[in-house]
Parts: structure tokens; C-alpha cells; sequence
């Protein structure tokens, strides 16, 4: 074994997020995946539910022993609140978390920075994976510094829990800020089948219009962002929300 490889788990491995992640963390040279934890297949190697993974990793439905095997790194693909004790306990152990899950209340995301500076440990809230929505953010920045009247339009697939969504939410707290904290952003939320992750930010202005829009066409669109998360938490010492800290 390459002793250089960064070991990862998956928490959620058997999501639709979770097998996107299993696939390319297993087909990246400097990572290993070495383990899975979900709610069912415990003590099964999770090539068995993914087909087409090299990996013998073992999935786990325990948190403890799954955090004991062995990681680097704990990429958080569960949901809201199950995702909050997953975060902490990796902290706890010395695990690096690079949390994907959104929907935490601001309480718990001030909490869990607090452990992170306590532990002197690097994390990462990452709201979405996908490079162009981090760039659709920044745009949305600049553009918020000449156009005041903004609002938001985020659509998903109707399984999505949270609303708005994580990314929409981080979208509008950055615009305020640009803005110098005027005013709130207003947020509009769809959920529909065939959705995948999507959103506009519209801006208005005498006689003209400015959209920024990114669109997610597969979850697939994530892996890139989920890897290059992984790569970097372990040079940071405190809690990044975003991948802006990776790129």
C-alpha cells in the first residue's frame, strides 16, 4: 500500500451522492477508500452494492468502528441531523470531516466551529460541490456591488428535504454582505421531478436585466468539487464553509 494515499470514508455511501463519491474516490490515484458507513450491508464490502469498485472497503452501520478504520478524511454525505453527529465525532477522533450535507441550523454551524478551533482540527461545510456554482457565487458577489435589486430562484428534485437550499442560502448571506448588510435576499424555491440542482440569481436595473445561472445535468457534476474537498482539508486548521478555501 502507498503510504501516501489519503484514506477516506463515506458516510452515506449508498446515497445516490454517496455511490458518485465511492466511485471516483476509488478511481483516484492518491486516495483510498477504506470504508462505508450506511444503514444497511454492515460487515459487506461495498463493491457489492457499487459495481465496478477495486476497493474491498467495508461498510459499517455503527458510527464508532467506521470512524475506527483507519481515515484520513470523512466525507459527509448524509443528511441533517444524522450529518451534525457524524461532523463531531470525526472531529472528536481527529478525523478531518468534509461535510456535504445542508440544512444545519446557524447555531449548530457556530457550535461545531468552536470544536473545530478547540481540537485545532481543519473541516469543511461545503453546501455544493459542483465548481460552477462556487463561481456563480463569486460572480453573484461582484454584480450585487452594482445592481441592488436581487432575488433568487433555486430549483432541486423533489426529494430535497431543506428549503431553501444550502447553496441559495449561501448565495444570498454573500450578496448581503456585498452589499454591506441592506436589505435581505429574497429566495424562491422549486422542487420538481426530473430537477437535479439549479439556480438563478437575477439581478434588475433601469431598462436591463443580469442573469448568472448554474446548472447541475447529473450528480456526476459533483465528484470533481468532493475530491478536490478531500485533497485540501487536511491543510486547514479551522472550519471553511465552502469550497472556496480549496480552490
Amino acid at each position: 500500500m502507498n503510504e501516501g494515499l489519503i484514506r477516506v470514508g463515506v458516510a452515506g455511501a449508498l446515497g445516490r451522492m454517496g455511490r458518485v463519491a465511492c466511485t471516483a474516490i476509488d478511481a483516484a490515484n492518491d486516495l483510498r477508500l477504506v470504508a462505508g458507513f450506511a444503514r444497511r450491508g454492515s460487515g459487506e464490502p461495498i463493491a457489492q452494492y457499487i459495481p465496478g469498485l477495486r476497493s474491498q472497503a467495508l461498510l459499517y452501520d455503527d458510527l464508532q468502528p467506521f470512524l475506527g478504520a483507519g481515515l484520513d478524511v470523512v466525507l459527509d454525505l448524509t443528511v441533517y441531523p444524522v450529518s451534525m453527529d457524524v461532523a463531531r465525532e470525526a472531529v472528536m477522533a481527529g478525523i478531518r470531516p468534509v461535510v456535504g450535507a445542508t440544512g444545519w441550523p446557524e447555531e449548530d454551524v457556530i457550535s461545531f466551529e468552536d470544536e473545530c478551533d478547540e481540537q485545532a482540527i481543519g473541516a469543511m461545510l461545503v453546501p455544493n460541490f459542483a465548481l460552477g456554482a462556487i463561481l456563480m457565487m463569486k460572480f453573484a458577489e461582484q454584480a450585487a456591488k452594482v445592481f441592488p435589486n436581487v432575488e433568487i430562484i433555486e430549483m432541486h428534485h423533489d426529494q430535497k428535504r431543506d428549503k431553501p437550499s444550502g447553496t441559495a442560502a449561501l448565495t444570498a448571506r454573500r450578496i448581503e454582505a456585498a452589499r454591506g448588510g441592506h436589505g435581505k435576499v429574497s429566495i424562491h424555491s422549486v422542487r420538481l421531478p426530473g430537477l437535479v440542482a439549479h439556480q438563478e440569481v437575477l439581478f434588475g436595473g433601469t431598462g436591463e436585466t443580469l442573469t448568472i445561472r448554474h446548472d447541475s445535468l447529473a450528480r456526476e457534476s459533483f465528484a470533481a468539487g468532493m475530491l478536490l474537498a478531500i485533497r485540501r482539508v487536511g491543510g486547514l486548521r479551522r472550519l471553511e464553509i465552502g469550497l472556496d478555501a480549496a480552490l
